[in-house]
Parts: C-alpha cells; structure tokens; sequence
C-alpha cells in the first residue's frame, strides 16, 4: 500500500492561485500566510495526474461524453464510502455545487417563492437564493453544548405556504457538523409535511471523522427521495476544485428530467475532459489515498486543538466532525468583526475568513482551513498566539 507524504511543502504562487496570488486583491495584503480558501495545499493525488496526463497525450481535445466507466465510478463509491445504492439513471452533472445549487433553485421554484438557509453557513447559499430573486428566510442554527444543531421551531414558525426549498449543508460548513440520523429526521419531517422540497449540499461528504458517519439526505425516507436533489464533487475530497466538476443526483424520474432540461439550456452537461477523467479517476482508485488524508487532517485538529487550549484560552473551537475547515470563535474579545480581521491581518499576518460573511451567529468568529502540511498549520498557530497574547 503506498505512503502518501502530506507533510510536503508545494510551491503555489504564481500558478495564478486564488488562495496565494490574490491576497492583495482580498485582503490587500500580499504577504499573509493564506488559510482561507477552501482548497488544499496537497499534491492532487498521483492516480489522478497519471490518468490526466495520459488523457493529455492524445492531441486532440474536441467534444467527448461520459463513458459507462465513469457512472459506475460515482456508483461504486458511493457504495463503498456511504452504503448508498444509486442508480446511473439519477447522475447528472453541474460544473460547480454553487452552480448546481443555483439551477436546482431556478429549476424547482420561481421568483418571490421562500428558500430557507441555516446560517451561519457558506456564504454563496444567500448570492444563490438573492441572485435568483427568492425570497430569503433565514432559520438560523442552534448553538447547544458548543455544537450546532437545527432550530426546528423557528422553521416551524418562518415557513409558510410559498416555501418552496430548503438549502441544506451537510456535512456543515463553517461548523463542521456531521448531521446525525435523529437531526436529519426531524428537520425531513417538517420539510415532508410542507412539502418543501430539500436541495443539500453534501461537498464534504467524505471527509468525515472516526465515530461519525455521513447521511446522503436521499437515504432517510421514500417520501424525502422522491422530493430531494444532491449535489457533490470531488473538488474538496481530492483537492481538483479548478476542474469545475460537480454532480448532482435526484432520484425523482420526474424532476431529474426537469433539471436535465434546465441544464440542457445552457449547454452545461458535457462538462469538460479532464473534469471527467479526474473524477473518475478519484473514486476508482482514491480509497487508501482519502483514508491517509482524514488521519492527517485530524492530527493537524489535534495540534490546533492543543495549542488553542495552552496559549488562546480565551478562543473556544468548535470541535469538527468532518471537513478540514474549523470553527473559531473569538467573541471573547468583544471585537467587532471588522476590527477582528483587521487585528489578524496586521498583528497576525494571517488570511482568514471573516465569520460574519456566513450570516447569522458569525459574528466574533473566524473560519481557518487545516488541509495543509503541518509546518504550515504550526507557522499560523504561532503567529496567532503571538498577536493574541
């Protein structure tokens, strides 16, 4: 079995990177040591490269489609990784989770219909539900015992008959909430008895920690897979996000057709070659490779952990069950979060996200991304401690 090395250090600056070379443009500062962007700083896994490269040896780059191989790709994973049978018949294509988050809502409802959001929570949900002219309601997430969990009578309040979709992230970002069976249940029960049809964003749907367990939302009734749309990637799992490869699943006959139709508008289902072989690639061959990232990741949680409690006492870290983005809250500080980005820019030299671009209970938070080598998490934890103290 081989050995992948995580702690190795990869030049990306200057590779027209978001997360290094637009610094300036973000934060306008060029020198911060980057822990914002939700991509990886691992080499791409060699099965991939090797399958791109071979691809990239036939000089001839025209119009392709998806080969059998790579449905029963998406097929055997889920299998494997989520005890989830899906059928080829359910798999469609998106080239982005946000972009296909924002079909399914142009396919499922219209304007000034209610879209419901559970912040704090990736901040592109509200662009997808405001872009399209929904109407926003916010159903903020409950903070109990340092973890959140749903507010079902608050949903149960703001809902009314023109709510036509939920928005759900699981696993949770910014939080890292690996919703249980119990949480999933209760919160399909209100959606199912509204008819609210539930669109779940389910990116991070690997990275799930020991002890914790992902449910694909699709999984929990006949009456929530028949009025439930998926989508997933490989983006986050295997650090390919430029590829703009993302899929999407609806087990509904009926509404697949119509997605199909609204994606068929824009000539977005054929995706792109190297999209489709690295994801193929991905979930044939990424078992070992994902099994040794998640041990990496979660012994960099520990240091972060571990050095929060010795030299931040005053930072309470929400303890992730999946995802290698963690939850940090400063409101101790009783900084306001302009000012705290301000700090952690300048005193810190550290680019982090600002909590309170993901809504509701944001502020007087900040999100940092763990997947990188160890060295470079060490580097940021020490110039934290160092500007906190």
């Amino acid at each position: 079995m081989m050995t992948y090395n995580f702690d190795e250090i990869i030049q990306r600056k200057e590779t027209n990177c978001l997360k290094y070379d637009a610094l300036e443009t973000y934060f306008k500062s060029p020198g911060l040591l980057p822990l914002w962007v939700a991509d990886m700083d691992f080499r791409t896994p060699d099965f991939i490269m090797e399958a791109i490269r071979e691809r990239a040896q036939h000089e001839i780059l025209g119009y392709t489609f998806k080969p059998e191989s790579y449905f029963n790709a998406i097929i055997g994973w889920m299998k494997r990784r989520h005890d989830w049978d899906i059928q080829k018949e359910w798999i469609s294509f998106s080239p982005g989770v946000v972009a296909g988050l924002t079909m399914g809502i142009e396919t499922f409802s219209k304007p000034g219909d209610g879209v419901v959001v559970q912040p704090p929570v990736y901040f592109p949900f509200f662009d997808c539900v405001k872009g399209t002219k929904r109407r926003l309601i916010e159903n903020p997430l409950k903070l109990v015992n340092g973890r959140y969990t749903f507010d079902l009578d608050d949903l149960k309040a703001k809902i009314d008959s023109n709510t036509k979709l939920l928005l759900l992230c699981n696993p949770q970002n910014p939080g890292g909430m690996v919703w249980t069976r119990e949480e999933l249940e209760g919160l399909t029960r209100v959606c199912t008895k509204n008819n609210i049809m539930i669109i779940s964003d389910e990116i991070h749907s690997d990275l799930i920690y020991k002890g914790h367990k992902h449910i694909p939302i699709a999984t929990l009734s006949e009456e929530v897979k028949e009025n439930c749309m998926i989508t997933m990637a490989p983006s986050k799992t295997f650090n390919v996000a430029g590829l703009s490869s993302s899929l999407v699943i609806i087990p509904n006959k009926n509404k697949f057709a119509r997605y199909e139709r609204h994606l068929g508008v824009g000539h977005l289902g054929m995706g792109n070659i190297f999209g489709s072989i690295a994801l193929e690639a991905a979930y044939t061959h990424g078992d070992n490779w994902l099994d040794q990232l998640l041990s990496y990741l979660w012994d960099n949680y520990l240091l972060l952990e571990s050095f929060v409690e010795k030299h931040l006492p005053r930072v309470k870290v929400m303890k992730p069950e999946g995802t290698y983005l963690v939850w940090l809250d400063f409101t101790d500080y009783k900084m306001k979060n302009e000012e705290l980005m301000k700090f952690t820019i300048e005193q810190a030299q550290l680019a982090l996200n600002d909590g309170g671009r993901f809504g509701t209970g944001g502020e007087g938070w900040l999100r940092i991304n763990i997947g990188c080598p160890r060295s470079t998490l060490e580097e940021a934890l020490n110039r934290l401690g160092k500007a906190f103290k």
